[in-house]
């Protein structure tokens, strides 16, 4: 059984000069591990990648596979032709009735022609390629500028045809720019900051904290629904559940009810760092923006900083909400984020919150509560659910 073809352009990557390989490399291994079990072979060409995978591999699942894999900024299926010109028309001919070219609209040709060797120049294979498309779609109309399909083809070592090329995720390969630890709440900004650290790089896992009965155990399913549905862009996931009724009840009942939050939020931080550095992870990763809420401000966030030896990453920073629930519709979250199932820190929230607290007024206080026991006892209790690469939950 014949293989597809798949061509994949890489962005950013290009720019990395002798790190190039490097970045390839690790590109090359997320969209292989992506795959599995169907083979697939993956080879370079100038500013190129050819991913030839197996007929037996859904067509659904391998474009899934490429749209959320960083490092890629555009994909298509493609067809090899000889290299010559009635060659190279004789495969459009066989391609288009199946690539989504129909009878009418608009169409654009677009020929690259790397090996200049090659007899015809650019405009001259358009040309021939565009008389084509007439002979099968008499009435379509060439549109340069805005074009309802494109059939492009690329001259290179070899002659490779396609149509309709699809965006990838560009950015970085995952697993290029160390680990980080992911705060992931049931809300809409989080799967969106780790979304944004994984397309510049970073490999993340995930702690999520349950404070069951308080927050339902449909809580702990809408976050782990989440996990599954990021886990493609992260290239998987791990996703380390801590128990966390019993400091959340004890810093309910002995700390000042204003600072409930920024308490919370100490103690997630301190646990947080005993995880990520558990995995290797160097930073942790939060969806907090600048002002959102009260836990937000600059004081609070230097405060919470300070609870931690650990880097804290802060992508969603300076965006509005408009700007981070876009964001969270593209990658698939939104619907999922938006259900009514609330988190801890909503749950225990104070009415009339700190929300710029003097830091060694609130450190002091967050001593006076002794958490460390309660936190090694949640990081003993922690359980851990595992998503493959496509977001598949693993039953260990």
């Amino acid at each position: 059984m014949a293989d597809k073809l798949y061509l994949i352009k890489e962005g950013e990557i290009s720019l990395k000069g002798g790190n190039r390989n490097l970045f390839e490399k690790q590109l090359r291994h997320n969209i292989k591990n992506k795959l599995r079990p169907y083979h697939s072979d993956i080879t370079k060409q100038k500013g190129r990648l050819y991913a030839r995978i197996s007929e037996e591999a859904p067509d659904e699942l391998v474009r899934k596979a490429l749209s959320t894999t960083s490092g890629i900024t555009g994909f298509a299926r493609a067809y090899s032709a000889g290299k010559d010109i009635e060659a190279i028309k004789e495969k459009a001919k066989e391609i288009l009735p199946f690539s989504g070219f129909p009878s009418g609209g608009t169409f654009r040709i677009t020929v690259k022609r790397e090996d200049k060797s090659f007899p015809m120049n650019s405009h001259e294979v358009a040309c021939e390629l565009a008389d084509t498309v007439f002979q099968l779609y008499p009435d379509m109309i060439v549109d340069l500028k805005n074009p309802d399909h494109t059939l492009t083809c690329e001259i290179r070592t070899g002659v490779y045809l396609y149509t309709d090329e699809e965006k990838g995720e560009s950015g970085l390969p995952y697993a290029t720019a160390g680990r980080g630890l992911l705060l992931l709440s049931g809300g809409i900004d989080s799967p969106v900051a780790g979304w944004m650290m994984a397309k510049r790089g970073m490999k993340l896992d995930a702690v999520y904290f349950h404070a069951y009965p308080y927050t339902s155990e449909l809580a702990l399913e809408k976050v782990k629904k989440l996990a599954s549905i990021i886990a493609p862009y992260l290239g998987g996931l791990r996703l380390f559940v801590v128990p966390f009724t019993d400091g959340q009840v004890h810093i309910r009942d002995h700390g000042y009810e204003e600072e409930a939050t920024l308490m919370f939020r100490a103690a997630m931080m301190q646990t947080a760092e005993r995880i990520a550095k558990s995995c290797e992870a160097k930073a942790i990763v939060t969806g907090e923006a600048l002002s959102q809420v009260a836990s937000q401000t600059l004081d609070a966030m230097s405060f919470t900083d300070s609870m931690t030896e650990l880097l804290v990453l802060r992508p969603l920073v300076g965006m509005d909400k408009e700007e981070i629930t876009d964001k969270a519709r593209k990658i698939g979250s939104y619907e999922t984020s938006i259900l009514p199932y609330e988190d801890c820190c909503v749950v225990f929230s104070p009415k009339h919150p700190l929300t710029h607290p003097v830091k060694e007024v609130v450190r002091k206080h967050f001593e006076e509560l002794d958490m460390g026991s309660i936190i090694d006892e949640a990081v003993r209790k922690t359980e851990v659910c595992s998503f493959d690469p496509m977001g598949r939950e693993i039953n260990e």
